[in-house]
């Protein structure tokens, strides 16, 4: 059983930092996207960014953020423990959502569409205090 397990939400002040992790069980994500998205209340949900990468060096990997994020949020991997993580820095209070792992098996690009994941944790809360 395929398992996406976030952690490492919280509460903090505008201007401060997170970091999020994704644990995956049940599979190897090697090759296929994996990313974050976040829904922030009353709106759909959002691509932030997403990894693909192809071996265990990073320079084959390729990456896609966001706008609103670039800069700011940095993607990254930990093949030996099949985890993603998600630096973020510089938190503004329109970060607050809850942010969702997700995974694409489907097909080997990483797409900016939630419609296109297949695999998808459960979500942590992530509040940015002004």
């Amino acid at each position: 059983q395929v398992q996406l397990v976030e952690s490492g939400g919280g509460l903090v002040q505008a201007g401060g930092s997170l970091r999020l992790s994704c644990a995956a069980s049940g599979r190897t994500f090697s090759g296929f996207p994996v990313g974050w998205f976040r829904q922030a209340p009353g709106k759909e949900r959002e691509f932030v960014v997403a990894i693909r990468w192809t071996g265990y060096t990073t320079s084959g990997d390729t990456t896609s953020y966001a706008n609103s994020v670039k800069g700011r949020f940095t993607i990254s991997r930990d093949n030996a423990k099949n985890t993603i993580y998600l630096q973020m820095n510089s938190l503004k209070p329109e970060d607050t959502a809850v942010y969702y792992c997700a995974a694409r098996t489907t097909a080997y690009r990483i797409s900016p569409f939630e419609r296109d994941y297949n695999y998808w944790g459960q979500g942590t809360q992530v509040t940015v205090s002004s």
